[in-house]
């Protein structure tokens, strides 16, 4: 935390951020009300929270795209804010809220506002990108304080803001005579991060993982990065070294802020962060976010063809032909024109179609889908949650694409948070700088049909680290997967997965149909559901369960479960 204070005027800045305390008691000068502390705090760059007091007013705000985030709930008739819901519900003797929890369950992602949305009853969120404040006699309101910035800049401009971004955001987590950790997949998401470390003089030990795929390439990639990398001590761990995916499923620790896909790799990133840890890091450095800030959706498409429709017809041919879309599906997305609310109405609609079913692009995002095994119960929850969305919600943006835009760089800045939350429990915290707010309002200036055009990948990225990271590895078309070992892992824990689905808090909770959850969990090659809807679900039930084992606040769960009893 850097702290200044004068007088009647307090103001923190908490997080890594690049104030000091003497910069930051230059800022306060400027500020004479609530209302000032924006304009003071112009120009600070990284990932935290802001807190001031000003003549007795309050105000308070986490970062515009989630990796920083705020919540707020009345405690004996006093405004408290806290950046874990869970505190609050603690305070509060708040319960779980049954809907929420079965929104969970939705693959690949809940749309806005419901992805924001704590988990407990009585807790609210403070959305990304605005701030609680609260008058001396304890009125409270949630101004907007960050709004996106116009989408006008050509590539090589807004490459030329993106260098800067990541180069001051990775900068930032630099210390000298410090080793620093980074993951080294191949990809030029963490690759990049990796040259963008070594050039603010990092001395870095890397982690490759070799997935066990036929024909992987993410490793010969992370090979040619470490041969061009000053200063680097390169970590490979094969499939053979690292356990089993989905390992310690039957453990139980302390529950993360919200249920969370990371349990797949949890004792992976566990059994890597000991290695780091050993050659003297203190912090790992992700590529997390990368692909959420650089690849616009197809989505934006949409706003083009009203632009220019000459421009956009070219690109959805190249888009069409790539993601084998139907011309109905193409057509609709140039030409559909339905509202927000009316998109969120008839997602409450079809929550049974199922992820596998939902094909082509989407106008405002990735259209929510519960899983087969989710109970009667489960949809009519989360369909009446999605049809009281759309009485009061308006969208992140006008435009269709800006909004499913912004929206998937608050699930990278929601995951980022997450990701940090797990990772200081192995003793090595992870950062994100991609979902650092100025990166991501940098990458959110450059016209959306340059950078997510389909005759090259990730263009925009590449055209921001061009002369840092290799040619070769900027240039790129291949992207690798662990499908492999995620079947193994699945199979070798089969045992565990049966047990799980005997005794499925889901199931005792009338969110899920327990017959249909075992057969998805041990015989995923039936392909019951998709890959995400299986995480989710398994992250949540983790969830319930590390709950129960740790009963800070009130939850859902009965204390008995009928298979115990």
């Amino acid at each position: 935390m850097v702290l200044a204070s004068e007088a009647s005027r307090t103001l923190a800045v908490l997080g890594t951020s690049s104030t000091t305390p003497v910069d930051l008691s230059a800022r306060l000068k400027r500020v004479r009300t609530v209302a000032d502390v924006e304009s003071a705090l112009h120009g600070v760059y990284g990932s935290f929270h802001v807190a001031a007091s000003v003549d007795g007013y309050m105000y308070v705000r986490g970062s515009a795209f989630g990796s920083r985030r705020l919540y707020r709930a009345t405690v004996e008739g006093a405004m408290v804010c806290a950046d874990r819901a869970r505190t609050l519900a603690h305070l509060t003797g708040a319960d779980l809220d049954p809907a929420r929890v079965a929104a969970r369950l939705a693959a690949p992602y809940l749309p806005h506002p419901l992805a924001d949305a704590p988990m407990w009853t009585g807790v609210e969120a403070v959305e990304p990108g605005h701030a609680l404040r609260v008058a001396p006699d304890g009125r409270a309101d949630t101004p907007t304080w960050w709004r996106p910035p116009p989408a006008h800049l050509p590539i090589a401009d807004a490459a030329r803001l993106l260098r800067e971004a990541l180069q001051a955001a990775t900068a930032l987590r630099v210390r000298p005579g410090q080793v620093l950790a980074a993951d080294l997949s191949g990809g030029m998401d963490s690759t990049s991060l990796c040259f963008l470390a070594a050039e603010a003089g990092a001395h870095l030990v890397t982690s490759t993982q070799h997935w066990n795929s036929p024909g992987n390439q993410d490793h010969r990639y992370a090979r040619l990065a470490a041969d061009h990398l000053p200063r680097v001590e390169p970590l490979v761990f094969t499939s053979a070294d690292l356990p089993a995916c989905f390992t310690g499923l039957d453990e139980r620790r302390q529950p993360l802020e919200e249920p969370s896909g990371l349990l797949r790799n949890r004792a992976r990133h566990s059994h890597t962060a000991a290695a780091l840890r050993a050659r003297g890091a203190k912090l790992r450095l992700s590529g997390h976010g990368g692909d959420h800030a650089v690849v616009p959706p197809d989505a934006c498409l949409h706003g083009l063809w009203r632009r220019s429709p000459r421009t956009a017809a070219r690109v959805m041919n190249g888009l069409k032909a790539r993601g084998r879309w139907g011309l109905p599906a193409a057509a609709r997305m140039l030409l559909g024109a339905g509202s927000y609310p009316t998109w969120l109405t008839g997602a409450a609609a079809r929550l049974r179609d199922g992820a596998k079913a939902i094909r082509g692009p989407a106008l405002w995002g990735a259209r929510p889908a519960l899983p087969p095994w989710a109970s009667d119960q489960a949809v009519d929850l989360v369909a009446a949650v999605l049809r009281r969305a759309a009485e009061h919600t308006e969208p992140l943006d006008p435009d269709p694409g800006r909004h499913a835009w912004i929206h998937q760089m608050r699930e990278a800045g929601r995951g980022a948070a997450l990701l940090h939350e797990a990772s200081t429990t192995y003793g090595l915290p992870t950062d994100s700088p991609f979902c650092d707010d100025a990166v991501l309002t940098a990458c959110l200036t450059v016209r959306p049909h340059e950078a997510g055009h389909p005759w090259a990948y990730k263009p925009l990225l590449a055209a921001a680290l061009e002369g840092l990271v290799p040619e070769r590895i900027l240039h790129r078309t291949t992207k690798d997967h662990c499908g492999p070992d995620w079947y193994a892992g699945l199979r070798t824990h089969r045992r565990h997965l049966s047990d799980i689905a005997d005794t499925a808090h889901l199931a005792a909770a009338d969110l899920a149909d327990q017959e249909l959850l075992r057969r998805a969990l041990i015989s995923p090659g039936l392909n019951i559901g998709s890959a995400p809807e299986l995480e989710n679900t398994l992250g949540v039930e983790a969830w319930l369960r590390d709950l129960a084992s740790h009963p800070a606040p009130a939850h859902l769960v009965p204390r008995h479960h009928p298979h115990e009893e």
